[in-house]
């Protein structure tokens, strides 16, 4: 099995929420009244269906052959103002950057970015009234009740947004996984052909004093992608969620440096101006081949953001890299 196969970041599911139970219309009758009043309760409301976000989860994996969700139907009132039994609620644990979506519509409906947090994803019936609620002056013995309002039966998507606190911002083959294998413990697969890394790899980086960040191996952009060349749009949405971003250029590129900078920078722009928010930092990959005289005469063209070169395999400017990306990690925004 690949390390790609278990990682799912969108799945369409069919909700349906549990119906209201009935109201009850029943009239007090004991061996002391022979015709008493309304004493109907009210039916319970049915179950709702609820996503909340746990933060053991990565993945959409566990829902995906859950095609339908299905709650429990409320109970109906009873005698004596008894109420319906409330249906159960049916809760899916779900990553945190979970975006829940009207499967026809695409309009988004909430966000989960919190562990613990719980939000309605498809709402149920309620319960109704028993006949008590009807009594009136005019009407005594009202020998009626609502009936429970039906749940809802709709599909809906769910997408996933990677958080981390570092993305990895770079074209095929331009180190990224080499990286983060070496940064943490993830082991992404690496081979010499671009278009190696088809899902997000997530890694937690040591950082001095046991701290640490994550870091995130986002499936390398191609020109055109905001555009949906390709599975551009996948990979992008990733991005977002990630509060600084370290975008990777080999010092073998056939470009220059700046340019290759600007035209992964005018893809995220494509796709989402707010990512020009975000911090931007700057690593020239596979440097160990550069001398000292060739990094400085390379300096006067980069762009100008906080940059460094290193070499993963060389194991070269590592350290200050992970210096430079906590220090990114907790300044204010103020890049860019």
């Amino acid at each position: 099995m690949s390390q790609g196969s278990n990682f799912v970041d969108y799945v369409k599911i069919c909700c349906r929420s549990g119906k209201g139970g009935a109201g009850s219309a029943h009239l007090h009758r004991d061996k002391h009244t022979a015709t008493g009043g309304p004493d109907g309760g009210d039916g319970g409301r049915g179950g709702h269906i609820i996503l909340k976000g746990n933060t053991q989860f990565w993945t959409l994996l566990h829902l995906k052959y859950r095609k339908h969700i299905i709650a429990e139907d409320g109970g109906a009132g009873g005698s004596g103002h008894k109420f319906g039994k409330q249906g159960k609620d049916e809760i899916l644990e779900v990553p945190l950057g979970t975006i829940a979506r009207n499967a026809e519509t695409g309009e988004v409906l909430f966000e989960i970015t919190e562990d613990g947090e719980t939000k309605i994803l498809t709402a149920a019936g309620r319960g109704g009234l028993g006949n008590a609620h009807f009594k009136s002056a005019t009407l005594q013995t009202p020998r009626f009740a609502q009936p429970g309002e039906a749940g809802k039966e709709e599909w809906v998507v769910l997408e996933l947004k990677v958080l981390a606190d570092v993305g990895l911002v770079g074209f095929p083959n331009a180190g990224k996984s080499t990286l983060l294998s070496v940064l943490s413990a993830a082991k992404p697969e690496i081979a010499d052909y671009a278009f190696t890394t088809l899902v997000p790899n997530l890694g937690i980086v040591s950082y001095r004093d046991s701290k640490s960040f994550i870091m995130a191996d986002i499936p390398g952009i191609i020109e055109g992608a905001s555009k949906g060349k390709g599975l551009g749009f996948r990979f992008l949405r990733h991005i977002e969620r990630n509060s600084v971003l370290l975008f990777m250029v080999p010092a073998d590129t056939s470009r220059t440096i700046l340019e290759e900078y600007e035209i992964l920078k005018n893809e995220l722009r494509e796709f989402n101006p707010e990512l020009m928010q975000k911090p931007h930092l700057l690593a020239v990959t596979k440097s160990d081949m550069l001398d000292e005289e060739l990094k400085t005469e390379m300096e006067k063209e980069l762009p100008q953001i906080p940059h460094i070169f290193i070499s993963s395999v060389a194991q070269q400017g590592l350290v200050e890299l992970k210096d430079m990306l906590w220090k990114a990690i907790n300044a204010p925004l103020e890049n860019e």
